[in-house]
């Protein structure tokens, strides 16, 4: 999360101002009850959020969630990787966007090391977590010359990388075309080193595409919404911890979830707000990049919804 905002001085929500346990799961069993099958708990970071472990047993409870995931910078991982296991979520993505030490500390831009990061990934590992994917957004010129090492290094542990072309998300991150390594510069980067091979995708809709290592030895995966934007095919829908619906990672409006529940609607009732807002969903923001003269400047940031 941005240093230049939640310093020390950051006045974080209050509490009641935050959906409940209880609020989220309800939302997610509504959810799931109109087709969705897949849930993911992300942040900014989620193992901050105290016993976060009861909420993935509650969403664990909800008939139809076939796939419950987090994705976390994996530095409380060492204390919950195994709360979590327990309590019923299946896979774990760790943020991770190099193993070089300096690049590390500057692209997080807090100083934080890579030490705590490998550590959290071998609890999750010794909690039973398999396979593990690990992603790292790609950024010319500051940790691109090290994706080798990083898909080396995690392909001799059983894990997928996930290679990420930096995206425009939010207004912070001083984003420029020129700043993107293509997916297919990456994959020629990789293939030079460890010859790949393309495969098909697990399930309509899946955001990365796949290759798999000739040899047998894995896969990684390239997530290319910059260059080949996916969202023709996009069924992905984003609850914040405020109870904001977005319909997209690159949003500039929401719909508000939680004043309606806290007025007391019924499920069917919300049932019918998400079904208007996602019948009438028009967004295609990174289809549309390339022809805007400048990117639009009014977007959600990611640390808020997650990707």
């Amino acid at each position: 999360m941005p240093a230049e905002i939640f310093g020390e001085s950051y006045r974080f929500l209050a509490r009641d101002e935050l959906l409940s346990f209880e609020e989220i799961t309800r939302l997610t069993r509504i959810v799931v009850g109109v087709g969705a099958t897949k849930v993911r708990l992300t942040g900014g970071e989620p193992l901050v959020r105290n016993s976060i472990e009861k909420l993935v047993a509650m969403l664990t409870e909800i008939e139809g969630v076939s796939d419950l995931a987090m994705t976390t910078n994996a530095y409380l991982l060492p204390q919950k990787a195994q709360l979590l296991k327990d309590a019923g979520l299946q896979r774990v993505t760790i943020s991770m966007d190099t193993l070089d030490e300096d690049i590390f500390k500057r692209m997080n831009g807090r100083g934080f090391g890579t030490q705590k990061v490998l550590e959290g990934i071998e609890a999750a590992e010794q909690a039973g977590f398999s396979p593990i994917k690990v992603n790292c957004v790609v950024q010319r010129g500051v940790n691109d010359h090290t994706i080798v090492d990083l898909a080396r290094y995690f392909r001799e542990r059983g894990h997928i990388m996930r290679f990420i072309e930096y995206m425009d998300v939010g207004t912070l991150n001083g984003w420029k075309l020129d700043h993107v390594v293509p997916a297919e510069e990456i994959v020629a980067t990789i293939d030079a080193e460890m010859p790949l091979e393309p495969i098909d995708s697990n399930y309509r809709g899946e955001v990365a595409l796949r290759y798999r290592y000739r040899d047998g030895g894995g896969e990684i995966g390239i997530i290319a919404s910059v260059t080949k934007p996916f969202c023709g095919s996009c069924t992905r829908l984003r609850i914040s911890p405020e109870g904001q619906l977005y319909t997209c990672l690159f949003a500039s409006g929401w719909t508000d979830l939680r004043t309606p529940m806290r007025d007391g609607v019924r499920d069917e009732e919300l049932e019918a707000i998400l079904r208007k807002m996602w019948g009438v969903r028009s967004d295609r923001y990174s289809e549309e990049r390339a022809s805007l003269t400048e990117p639009r400047q009014e977007k959600v940031e990611m640390y808020h919804i997650g990707g």
